[in-house]
């Protein structure tokens, strides 16, 4: 029988820990869909040490086999964000070790904040035994434009745009939008399934986290000139945020319209928008971004279609778990 026991990772223990880290790493693009490589070694440690991140270790007669990473510092939620096993025996053990020792280290956090964990690729298959826990899951889709992809841009090309109406364009971002855009996020994503994960959402205050955290640069470089917003009378009534989370890869992480005016195929106008900016960038070689992705519930089927209108594809499906705040 295994003996099994989870410990805090320790600047004492991290060479140690070494291993299985480099395992995670060389599994991350295959396993995990990380677009971007993980964090070096030394870096991990040294935000571990600094508190950003946290990582719990499961030793296996005193050996390290696997681990888990969670963070509190970067939104009100208790953001898991991964597990990872050294090899396939015992998994359901093991895993069940880390979340249990998890559960209990963020008890205290967990009577105010919602845990939420993106369960990326082969992390899928652990959705029967966390839901055992309290977790329930939200289906996620990740859409992709690659800039060389022939079919997509054709379907960018071809596409047709709504009449913009009476006293209605498109431009670009500018800092006084600012205040108008967390009303219209707000409003927009207060009761949707991000919410869920996401309880920022749920507030004005929470919202302007959000926006904050896009406009500084918290989840990537912010690309003002790529991020479009729709005017009527040149007041704001829907956005189009486009950052670079790393690398060559660009990311529209929230679109939203007032009430009034959805259902009119403004979304397209501000995505096709968008989407122009950078093309026009590349051909410039002003920038040199392979891709653009967005993110939306699989249930979605009419963001799912504005997406592909303009030439989106999808890429792959994840589940979204999260974990109400504990009563």
């Amino acid at each position: 029988m295994q003996d099994y026991k989870v410990e805090n990772l320790t600047k004492e223990k991290s060479l140690f820990f070494k291993g299985v880290y480099a395992d995670f790493v060389s599994n991350a693009v295959s396993d995990y869909k990380f677009e971007l490589p993980p964090l070096p070694f030394d870096e991990f440690v040294e935000a571990v040490e600094n508190n950003l991140i946290k990582c719990l270790v499961l030793y296996e007669n005193e050996f390290p086999t696997a681990f888990l990473v969670y963070t509190t510092a970067i939104s009100e939620s208790v953001e898991l964000n991964m597990i990872h096993c050294l090899g396939n025996e015992d998994l359901i053990e093991k895993r069940r070790c880390l979340i249990e020792k998890f559960l209990e280290q963020t008890k205290e956090d967990r009577k105010k904040s919602v845990v939420c964990y993106p369960m990326m690729g082969s992390q899928g298959d652990f959705t029967g035994d966390i839901a055992h826990f309290g977790f329930r899951f939200v289906g996620l889709a990740v859409l992709r434009f690659l800039f060389n992809d022939e079919q997509s841009n054709l379907v960018y090309d071809k596409s047709e745009l709504s009449h913009l109406g009476y006293h209605i364009r498109v431009a670009g971002w500018d800092n006084s939008y600012r205040k108008e855009a967390i009303k219209v996020i707000h409003n927009n994503f207060k009761e949707t399934s991000d919410a869920l994960f996401d309880t920022r959402f749920r507030s004005m205050q929470g919202t302007e986290d959000i926006i904050d955290k896009i406009i500084d640069g918290i989840y990537g470089e912010f690309l003002p000139e790529a991020t479009s917003v729709l005017l009527h009378l040149e007041r704001p009534v829907g956005f189009a945020f486009t950052n670079v989370t790393g690398g060559k890869i660009a990311n529209i992480p929230l679109v939203a319209i007032n009430k009034d005016f959805r259902g009119k195929g403004y979304s397209e106008h501000l995505l096709k928008r968008s989407l122009g900016v950078i093309k026009t960038s590349l051909k410039k070689g002003e920038c040199d971004f392979s891709e653009i992705n967005v993110t939306t519930e699989t249930d979605n089927y009419s963001a799912l279609k504005m997406y592909r209108s303009v030439g989106f594809k999808e890429d792959y499906s994840y589940t979204q778990a999260y974990l109400p705040v504990l009563k």
